[in-house]
């Protein structure tokens, strides 16, 4: 008995001293990599196993949660010695970038740091399955390259940017799948249904948020993000089936801010990985059709902050399923699609590992440039501080201090500078009130490309928008200076607002954008009832503007005592000041009880979805009402439409899309009969265009018959690319006239910056009806537009108001809600919702 008991001792003790055994991403899920989608929760369980078994090289850290609660994460990996001192590397990379305040002095051979982000759209999902080979390659302590390589790298994997949207796909595609893959295109599981998994819950595309950060995946990733600031960073996406594989060079336009040597270290970058396709006979291409131009990629972000940023594709997609055949007829199987991802991210550590001390040198030297001399033609913008902007201004800067951009206050001065809305260089007196932000700081190249008044295009063939120019997309009045302009040495900040709630008659809300947008629909879904003003009114030597919401006491009795209080919560919680007046007798205009002053109704509202609806568009609704303004809406299927009970809604919304339902006679007269009754249509781009073909609804402006010239149409093969372009703009900014006595343009003033992306425009609404926003001739401002399509924009409507019966349709032909992120347009949707119609 004591010789066992001595022997179930010591086999006790040996498995607890001895490490047990790392396994591969096969033998820990039970199935090959390839033979079926891994779902998220079992990469996580992946993930946590490997930084259990080799904790000397793995650290994990959970940077977040999406908006289905599935966890973010990241894995550190690197030498024993270098994740010993990981929070020491953090800081000393912050250091030679100047983003360090410990006055920390930043070491020449600190390691370089790799950042490898894969499966940002959810049905590219080959990459997370190659997240799991790469953690294994660099994790098993056999494999002597990748531990030479970790000596002087530290490789950070996100395995999964878009859980959510992963997991839809994945969900999906094991409901449909059959028991052996089947690689024929037309069966249904290469087929995905709408929305699809590409986006995330809210149906965002992530790889265009990451400027904006207008979503929590985001907004939790650049965090930490920026905590590091890596030296390389990869996107993994994928493509259409019939495409190889893509690596760095990129494509032309490149931005201007992008140095030599970035565009360098891409081409060394590429040659590494052709080294390893080519010994396997594997296609690719490079320098064709991704860019890097528009700022808010997972490439050009971090391009404009410093690193080597990089998108990699692999053919299949949501059309690649387990395996798929080709027009070539060759069978791609999702082990080629994850084997080709891992085999660059290995490629990638290799050649940063080669060139890590010059990785570190050229980082350190980048960020030094930007200091010490600023980065680009204008080395100074100023933010003109009008009051009656001021919630526009206090948006722009939480964009700035999610980008951790430097602003500040300003001395008195006058100097030349361009003014955006005029588009001119003038001379400027710049108050001590106004917002300097000044070029030569660490993430002026970013400042650069995020301020510039209009891009410089090498190239018109580009994969994105062509314009984003702040100070238009939050309209707000802005001045670039090409010199530097001195600061008061103070940082700028808004006295927080403390709202008082001795209240005896009423109260009074500006108009002056999103955040009064924000009180005014909270106070709506607490039931308190509130007023608009037709009119501009003066009252106790207080001037307020059209749209003003009005407060009071009368009809809100049931509240008591806590009406103000509710009231005050809401508007100081949302940075408003609340106007206290004592009486309904006002100085100049119409007094509160004037027929001028419109009881508002909190609406009931729906808004389409599902099949023909376009899903990103129907995503930013969705998003804007539950996320931005926190109002209820009703999101209904495209395809219920018939069995919808319209009377049920004050307000029906619809995105951009292809409505079937518009082209049947009973459901559009259906439709009609209940915007006769009082009901408040909401149409949105397509959905505008889709209605132009009614009989009762606007039309589509004709293009001006033109002769072409004889030799005109012939045209040279080669040319087909840009040919293509010539009627057509993918994303450029606009100057419309607005009409800003209409309700769907209060708080605006007599101009709104339009991003125009189709090439449409409609025919000027001539009886019942209000043209509230129209494009004349040359008032295009930035972005590129094709040369046929310029002459054609101009003299139509855009932003419209018709009467039908008691009820109305509001065109908004342009998106509003454009990614989120187009600040200034999401008051005129607020409008079009709550004030249009009352």
């Amino acid at each position: 008995m004591k010789k066992r008991s001595l022997f179930f001792c010591m086999f006790i003790l040996l498995t607890i001293t001895l490490p047990a055994q790392l396994k591969s991403p096969s033998d820990f899920l039970g199935y090959k990599i390839g033979e079926k989608y891994t779902p998220h929760w079992k990469i996580v369980n992946y993930f946590n196993a490997v930084a259990l078994e080799a904790r000397s090289t793995v650290k994990l850290q959970n940077y977040g949660e999406t908006n289905e609660g599935r966890p973010l994460m990241l894995a550190f990996i690197s030498s024993p010695e270098n994740l010993r001192n990981l929070e020491l590397i953090r800081k000393n990379n912050l250091a030679s970038a100047g983003l360090s305040s410990a006055g920390f002095i930043a070491n020449e051979n600190n390691p370089a740091i790799v950042w490898l982000s894969y499966n940002v759209h959810g049905n590219e999902t080959s990459s997370s399955e190659a997240a799991m080979m790469t953690l294994f390659a660099l994790a098993d302590p056999s494999n002597a390259k990748t531990k030479e390589w970790l000596k002087n790298t530290v490789v950070i994997i996100d395995p999964c940017i878009n859980p959510d949207g992963r997991e839809r796909y994945i969900n999906w595609f094991n409901s449909v799948r059959n028991k052996n893959a089947n690689p024929k295109l037309e069966s249904r599981e290469h087929r995905e249904p709408w929305p699809g998994g590409r986006s995330n819950h809210y149906n965002f595309d992530l790889n265009r948020d990451w400027a904006w950060q207008t979503q929590v995946e985001s907004q939790q990733r650049l965090k930490v993000y920026n905590q590091w600031m890596p030296q390389i960073h990869v996107d993994f996406h994928e493509q259409g089936v019939n495409q190889p594989y893509y690596f760095a060079p990129a494509a032309q336009p490149f931005h201007d801010v992008i140095t030599g040597w970035q565009r360098d270290f891409q081409t060394s970058i590429g040659k590494n990985h052709a080294k390893y396709f080519d010994a396997n006979n594997w296609l690719y291409f490079t320098k064709e059709i991704f860019d890097l131009f528009y700022p808010s990629y997972g490439d050009t972000y971090p391009t404009f902050n410093g690193a080597i940023g990089m998108t990699y594709e692999q053919g299949g997609g949501p059309a690649g399923g387990i395996a798929v055949l080709n027009d070539e007829g060759d069978t791609l199987t999702l082990l080629d699609r994850a084997t080709h991802h891992f085999t660059t991210s290995l490629s990638t550590i290799e050649i940063s590992s080669l060139n890590a001390g010059k990785l570190t040198s050229e980082f350190k030297k980048y960020f030094s440039e930007a200091i010490n001399k600023g980065i680009g033609e204008y080395k100074s913008y100023v933010i003109k501080n009008i009051p009656e902007n001021k919630e526009r201004i206090v948006s722009l800067l939480e964009l700035l201090n999610k980008n951790e951009i430097k602003y500040s206050t300003t001395k008195q001065s006058i100097a030349k500078g361009y003014n955006y809305f005029t588009g001119k260089e003038e001379s400027i007196t710049i108050g001590s009130d106004d917002i300097l932000i000044n070029s030569q700081q660490p993430r002026s190249a970013l400042l650069n490309v995020l301020f510039e008044p209009r891009s410089r295009l090498v190239d018109s063939a580009t994969y994105d928008i062509t314009a984003w120019s702040l100070p238009y997309v939050y309209g707000i009045q802005a001045y670039a200076f090409k010199q530097p302009i001195l600061s008061a040495g103070t940082d700028f900040s808004f006295a927080k607002v403390n709202n008082e709630i001795s209240i005896n008659y009423g109260a009074i809300i500006p108009w002056k954008g999103m955040q009064s947008a924000k009180v005014t629909a909270q106070l709506l879904k607490e039931g308190i009832r509130l007023r608009f003003a037709d009119n501009p009114f003066e009252i106790d030597g207080k001037k307020y503007d059209r749209g003003s919401i009005i407060i009071l006491k009368i009809g809100n009795e049931k509240f008591g005592n806590t009406l103000w209080k509710t009231v005050a919560k809401h508007c100081t919680a949302n940075e408003v000041q609340l106007m206290a007046v004592s009486s309904g007798f006002v100085d100049k205009g119409y007094d509160f009880g004037s027929g001028k002053v419109h009881p508002m109704k909190a609406p009931r509202i729906a808004c389409l979805t599902g099949e023909t609806v376009g899903s990103l568009e129907a995503g930013e609704v969705w998003h804007f009402f539950e996320q931005v303004i926190d109002y209820p809406v009703s999101m209904i299927n495209a395809n219920d439409f018939g069995r919808l009970k319209l009377d049920n809604y004050d307000v029906l919304i619809l995105p951009d899309g292809n409505y079937r339902l518009l082209s049947d006679k009973t459901t559009t007269d259906q439709l009609k009969d209940w915007i006769s009754k009082g009901g408040r249509l909401i149409a949105m781009e397509n959905a505008v265009s889709l209605l132009a073909k009614l009989d009762w609804a606007i039309k589509v402006k004709k293009d001006d018959e033109k002769k072409p010239e004889l030799y005109e149409e012939l045209k040279k093969f080669d040319d087909r690319d840009r040919d293509a372009i010539r009627d057509l703009t993918a994303g450029s900014i606009y100057k419309t006239d607005i009409d800003n006595t209409h309700p769907l343009a209060f708080g605006y003033p007599e101009f709104y910056y339009t991003l125009k992306r189709d090439n449409k425009i409609y025919e000027f609404i001539k009886e019942q009806g209000w043209n509230v926003g129209v494009i004349k001739k040359e008032n295009q401002v930035a972005g590129f537009v094709g040369s046929k399509l310029r002459e054609k924009l101009k003299d139509g409507m855009l932003f419209g108001v018709q009467n039908i019966g008691a009820g109305t349709i509001t065109y908004l032909t342009d998106d509003l809600l454009f990614r989120s992120f187009w600040e200034n347009g999401k008051l005129m949707f607020t409008n079009a919702v709550f004030l249009v119609g009352q």
